[in-house]
């Protein structure tokens, strides 16, 4: 079949219009219909929020209407071949039409609960969001997963779907490239392969400082930067992978992007990664073209930035604006191995450290794409945001000490019960939290060493991760949080330890920078939605010595991150690849026109 053109959507009357993007949402033409009547339509990416918005925007009865159209999977439909032929080739490629008796039966049982609890059928998009199709496995447990949802979640979570199936069904209509989306989703695929021991073993993603399984990533994305054409390569000394593509010599400053390739324990493939490939996905399409911009390009993968082994984070952008504290080489993990030694063995030199501090008068600005790790932009039908600001953010690591004793023989009255304690601060820190609208505090870690069930804790470990939008407000916070820590010590009979681990400045994004990102997604016929970061990025140490600015990336999930379930789209990938490469030619083009704000 021929592929459409926007240009052919465009000059067609309605009806020829909306017989062309027939089939896109299972038995609802009006969908299409609403949204051609708002042409001319100047990118597909607008053309699918679009579609979205219209749905929102759509009463209950509609939005249940439209899930009730679409075929449960591997349902009567199939069985009976009554399935449209796009649900029949997306359910074919997924293998539910050569499901065995036993996954037959299954399906057909976890459909039916579906259906009983929430009143619309289960639905996910089962080309998946590399487009390929979903495993029947990731199917079922797909099922099995979010048959324990709420049903005010679920009916969102299938909604999603159905765009995501719509927006697969226009790329094949369109005949749309994706290809550069398709190369960044396999290059974090292949990246994922490494993972730590005890981990990897139960399929868990966790890759942490200076690990076999992260010098291993090191290694692998070095050889991507080569392979997709940088100058030059290397490791540095706290194993930062750096890649150098170089500037056809007009402007001596160059551009630093990246993020870090380290992750949290069992988390996802895409936090920070994407901000590696996204932008060496620009750099091989310029040396495919033998393109070379004013500026360079230091695109540097971080060796750190979760503070999983280590009581420190940051260290791989922190080396860079010249915050590296010796005092961190003696810290040890949990295996007694001293960040020292690990960075020995690693072969790094640690007394080269000092010497990657970098000069602001080298480089025009920082810019980072990241994965939300939020639902808002998934909420919104939005494949990207630009982010205004990174939050403040303060974290301690915490215990609180009181006695071990019988928990039978010792009387409520008498106790010194260390995790009472913290107990009562987590609620504190809940409210007091809830008290400023948009700070968060959580306590991530709650551990009783050697805990039993018939002993009264005498330890109990706490971590405190308190965020807020500017460092007065984070201060304010955290100033409270910890005055009632004490005070909560002092009435049960505790002693407190709390050690600082992280503190960090809120860091606007530069005007300059953040207004080049807006271009940029203008430029792909996509709204602007402007939005915080609650997350702590590398962006936010560069900070300190660059403008810098950030993109985000639409989750899918509900946008959750730090989690196995973590995922975007090739085509979400495709559009931060075009704003990242709209990015590059704006500045190139400032550049050449002498503009003197190309670093603001």
């Amino acid at each position: 079949m021929d592929t459409l053109t926007l240009e052919q959507l465009n000059a067609a009357s309605l009806d020829e219009a909306c017989t062309m993007l027939g089939g896109l949402y299972e038995h609802t033409p009006w969908i299409a219909r609403t949204a051609l009547q708002q042409r001319p339509l100047h990118s597909l990416a607008q053309l699918k929020h679009r579609m979205a918005q219209i749905v929102t925007a759509a009463n209950m009865d509609a939005q249940l209407a439209l899930l009730r159209a679409h075929p449960e999977l591997a349902g009567k439909a199939m069985v009976d071949k009554s399935l449209t032929a796009e649900s029949t080739n997306e359910q074919s490629k997924a293998g539910l039409t050569q499901c065995t008796p036993a996954e037959f039966e299954k399906i057909q049982r976890l459909n039916a609960a579906y259906n009983a609890k929430f009143g619309f059928p289960f639905i996910v998009a089962v080309r998946g969001p590399r487009g390929l199709g979903m495993q029947k496995a990731e199917i079922i447990a797909a099922l099995e997963r979010r048959l324990l949802g709420h049903p005010d979640h679920e009916l969102q979570e299938c909604l999603r779907n159905v765009h995501r199936i719509a927006e697969i069904r226009l790329n094949d209509k369109f005949g749309a490239s994706i290809e550069r989306g398709n190369r960044v989703w396999d290059w974090q695929e292949t990246l994922a392969q490494y993972s730590d021991p005890g981990f990897a073993e139960q399929g868990q993603l966790t890759v942490t400082y200076l690990t076999e399984a992260h010098r291993a990533c090191a290694q692998r994305i070095q050889q991507d930067m080569l392979d997709a054409g940088c100058d030059s390569v290397t490791i540095d000394a706290v194993g930062n992978v750096v890649g150098i593509y170089e500037g056809n010599g007009t402007e001596q400053r160059r551009l630093m992007t990246g993020s870090h390739f380290d992750t949290v324990r069992n988390g996802g493939k895409y936090d920070g990664r994407l901000g590696i490939y996204v932008p060496l996905a620009c750099v091989e399409q310029l040396k495919e073209q033998n393109k070379r911009l004013p500026f360079g390009i230091e695109l540097i993968a971080f060796a750190e930035e979760e503070g999983q082994r280590f009581k420190a984070t940051f260290l791989g952008s922190g080396a860079l604006t010249g915050d590296f504290k010796s005092e961190w080489l003696e810290q040890v993990d949990a295996d007694g191995i001293s960040m020292r030694e690990a960075m020995q063995q690693a072969g790094l030199r640690v007394e080269g450290i000092p010497a990657l501090k970098r000069n602001a008068s080298d480089y025009l600005g920082f810019v980072e794409v990241h994965i939300e790790q939020g639902p808002v932009l998934n909420e919104l039908h939005l494949p990207l945001g630009i982010v205004t600001s990174i939050n403040a953010s303060a974290r301690y690591s915490g215990e609180m000490v009181g006695v071990s004793c019988h928990a039978g023989t010792t009387p409520m009255s008498m106790r010194s019960d260390a995790a009472v304690g913290v107990a009562e601060l987590m609620l504190y820190v809940e409210q007091r939290a809830a008290a400023d609208g948009d700070s968060v505090a959580t306590v991530g870690i709650l551990n009783v060493p050697n805990g039993s069930i018939n002993v009264v804790p005498g330890r109990c470990q706490f971590s405190l991760d308190m965020r807020a939008p500017t460092d007065t407000q984070r201060d304010a916070l955290a100033a409270d949080v910890l005055a009632r820590a004490q005070a909560i010590a002092e009435v049960r009979g505790l002693q407190l330890h709390l050690t600082e681990t992280l503190r960090a400045s809120a860091a606007p994004s530069a005007p300059a920078w953040q207004q080049r990102w807006e271009a940029a997604v203008e430029a792909l016929g996509l709204p602007l939605y402007r939005m915080p970061s609650g997350a702590g990025h590398d962006a936010m140490k560069l900070h300190e010595l660059l403008p810098q600015a950030m993109l985000f990336v639409r989750g899918q999930n509900a946008g959750i991150s730090h989690n196995p379930l973590e995922s975007t789209t090739s085509d979400d990938m495709q559009l931060a690849v075009e704003a990242f490469d709209h990015l590059l030619e704006r500045l190139a083009t400032e550049l050449d026109h002498g503009s003197s704000g190309a670093g603001n």
